[in-house]
């Protein structure tokens, strides 16, 4: 498929899913889910399933979180820290805990059924533990609840969330690892995360302001937007180098940007992407769904 042919699907089959589902009064995400499942290699095989539209779909994730760090400037995230650390934490703790204690559990109550040791079943519940920040997040946004008291405490349990992806990617390998340094390697990395989010919390806003100073004397829209294209994907990119996730660096470079006079001007200029590759992402996810293998493994 050309690209031309899968612009035109993508279009087509985004606009009959959204209209169909918001007509049913049901949120546009599962329009979007839906679409990609029919056109997916699993029921129509009009769209395949490459690396080159996973890659595209990621910056959708990437320009959400960084819509939403423009709503959440520094100040009002040190408000946020106990919903963060706290409710976070005991979020993640908690689920770990009750879902390895059940597939445990399952394993000696049904024997024959799930043959998985306990390395397995805490690298399940790390699976358990996460959320997707992209469908999360977007739901509330189309509800408008982002801001409201419960809003706050969802979203500062996904950023706990996403800091937990660096211990939990080194955790899963490690467990399959005989013998491995693994409470060593963990604390190098999550020391290694803690500094580069610090660097970019500390000085990074003084080095926005600046930046976006100089790019704006310029009187170029074009220039602006590259320029917001640039600091969005390139933090996004120096938080995976990191060993954090894409969605944080990005969420990082919004709270940045939320501290400038510019607020107003990036949330325009920057909106027209946000969607369409948010859009493209939730399609991505429906065309990953196979549902053949769900129902022929269903147990």
């Amino acid at each position: 498929m050309s690209g031309l042919d899968f612009s035109l699907v993508y279009l087509l089959a985004a606009v009959l899913g959204v209209v169909l589902l918001r007509s049913l009064k049901l949120p546009s995400m599962l329009g979007y889910l839906l679409t990609g499942t029919i056109v997916g290699p699993h029921l129509l095989g009009m769209m395949e399933n490459n690396s080159r539209i996973r890659s595209v779909a990621e910056f959708g994730v990437v320009f959400l979180m960084f819509v939403l760090g423009l709503e959440f400037n520094l100040s009002k995230l040190r408000t946020m820290r106990r919903h963060v650390l706290g409710l976070g934490l005991l979020q993640v703790a908690a689920t770990m805990l009750l879902a390895t204690t059940a597939i445990l559990g399952l394993r000696w109550l049904v024997p024959g059924l799930w043959q998985i040791p306990w390395q397995g079943a805490l690298a399940l519940s790390g699976v358990l533990t996460m959320s997707s920040t992209a469908i999360v997040v977007k739901l509330m946004a189309d509800r408008m609840e982002v801001d409201s008291e419960h809003g706050k405490r969802v979203v500062g349990v996904l950023l706990f969330q996403d800091l937990t992806v660096v211990p939990l990617l080194i955790l899963i390998p490690a467990l399959a690892t005989p013998g491995s340094n693994m409470a060593t390697t963990m604390v190098l990395a999550m020391l290694k995360a803690a500094a580069v989010v610090g660097v970019l919390l500390t000085g990074g806003q003084y080095v926005m302001k600046y930046w976006l100073g100089v790019v704006a004397r310029l009187r170029s829209d074009e220039l602006f937007v590259l320029n917001l294209l640039l600091v969005t994907l390139g933090l996004a990119w120096l938080t995976e180098r990191a060993g954090l996730s894409l969605a944080l660096g990005a969420f990082i470079a919004g709270m940045l940007i939320s501290e400038t006079p510019f607020k107003q001007q990036v949330e325009a200029e920057i909106r027209p992407f946000h969607d369409l590759l948010l859009g493209l992402f939730f399609i991505t996810i429906g065309i990953l769904l196979d549902w053949k293998h769900g129902f022929a493994h269903w147990p």
